[in-house]
Parts: C-alpha cells; structure tokens; sequence
C-alpha cells in the first residue's frame, strides 16, 4: 500500500507536469493550420477577442498563442528552480483558462437534438468544458509554488 504522502507528491507532480504537457502540447499544435481553424469560431464568437482577426491573421494568431501556452508551461516547469516565475505562469494558464471557459456561453454549442442547455456539443462545449480541471489545477500550481518561494518560519 502507497503511503498517503507518496501518493500526494506523485499527484503534485502529476498535476503540474501534467499541466506543463497539456499547454506545451497544444501550444505546439497551434501553428499548424488545422489549430488555426479549428479556433477560428471560438475566436471569431467571442467579445474578448473576436477583434483580433481584423488585426492580423487567424494563421498569426494561432501562432502567437501557441508561443504564450508554451512559454506558459515552461515556466510553470520552472517550479524547482523558480518557484515565482512558476506562480506567474500558473496565473497565465488560470487567465487561458478562465478565456477558454467564456467560449460556452459566446459560441454556439448547446446541443438541440437534447434539449440545448445544458446539455453541451462536443465541439465547443465538451472540448471546452475540461478546462474547469485544468483551471483548478493552475490555480493549485499557483498557490503551491508562492508558499514555496516563502521562507519557512522561523528560518
């Protein structure tokens, strides 16, 4: 039997690698066409920023997401070394996040066939929806790594 310690520092690493992976991942995706595309009606529907494609291109836009997502995990990889840049980059994924979060209810995608909300699409709405977990976590990696960059008392 796994001690509950053990078990609790493997779901930390878990949890923040983990995080490191998914926003490298698909930051990475985000310059290849099928990424630029496959964003586009997210974008394009929401207030926050659906002014962006009328300043540069959804090819361009991608792009520079794809950069901040992976900047954003590498630092939040940091952690064992940089514990503040790893909290600021927790917060840039809890901001991504919390955006990502916003195209449920700016694009269309409450599936009619089951009597629309709240019953989500698999394109926004599931593929969406995982970030609520992936907030938390980001928001976890962020309180995590700002009480280790605190002295510990009486030290």
């Amino acid at each position: 039997m796994v001690p509950s310690n053990r078990l609790q520092t493997i779901g930390t690493h878990v949890a923040r690698y983990g995080l490191v992976v998914v926003l490298v991942w698909i930051g990475g995706m985000k310059f290849t066409a099928y990424e630029a595309e496959g964003i586009r009606p997210l974008v394009a529907n929401s207030p926050l920023m659906g002014w962006v494609y009328g300043v540069m291109s959804a090819t361009a836009f991608s792009a520079l997401l794809g950069v901040l997502e992976i900047a954003t995990g590498l630092l939040i990889a940091l952690r064992p070394v940089w514990p503040l840049g790893s909290a600021v980059g927790s917060g840039l994924a809890a901001g991504t996040f919390l955006t990502t979060l916003s195209f449920l209810f700016t694009t269309p995608g409450w599936e009619p066939s089951l009597g629309g909300f709240p019953a989500v699409s698999a394109m926004p709405g599931q593929f969406v929806l995982k970030d609520v977990v992936l907030l938390g976590v980001a928001l976890w990696t962020a309180g995590e790594a700002l009480a280790a960059r605190r002295p510990a008392a009486g030290g």
